[in-house]
């Protein structure tokens, strides 16, 4: 165990990597285009591999913890605009106002034309796959879910480890 703990800021790296990833091939490579509300779920994952790689250069200056703590915060928030989602998506409460495309921009019929000729549209609130009834969103708060208590429990564990 404290081989993993001693590895935490890799770990949350990977786990990053791994989820940007997963996203990506999603998208790229089965056409399973993003909501808006998933889109935002991507922006944490990236927070976390910029802090877990400069964590990574400086831990032996300044320790882990501090990095560790603040993967936990990017890993909640991730876990919490998936929560949202899967919210909208099971019709709890009503999703953003761009999760229906807004067409307020457009000026004349043309402008609107152009506007939904130019991205696809996709509904937050439609589920585009799912596997054992739980669709991405809801396998990226499990995931992001167990992703902040390891970090959490590591960064307590690096505190108590002076070095």
């Amino acid at each position: 165990m404290d081989l993993l703990y001693k590895n935490a800021l890799w770990t949350a790296l990977g786990a990053s990597v791994g989820a940007l990833g997963a996203a990506f091939t999603s998208q790229y490579v089965f056409g399973l285009w993003p909501c808006v509300l998933c889109l935002y779920q991507r922006w944490p994952y990236a927070a976390v591999i910029a802090i877990a790689l400069i964590g990574i250069g400086l831990r032996r200056k300044m320790g882990s913890g501090i990095f560790l703590l603040f993967c936990a915060v990017g890993f909640a928030a991730t876990a919490l605009i998936g929560g949202f989602h899967v919210g909208v998506e099971q019709g709890w409460w009503e999703g953003t106002t761009e999760c229906v495309g807004d067409t307020s921009k457009a000026l004349s019929l043309q402008d609107l034309k152009a506007q939904i000729m130019s991205a696809p549209v996709v509904r937050c609130d439609d589920i585009a796959w799912s596997l054992f009834g739980i669709s991405m969103a809801g396998f990226n708060v499990i995931a992001a879910a167990i992703m902040t208590v390891f970090s959490l429990v590591a960064a307590l564990h690096s505190s108590k480890v002076v070095k």
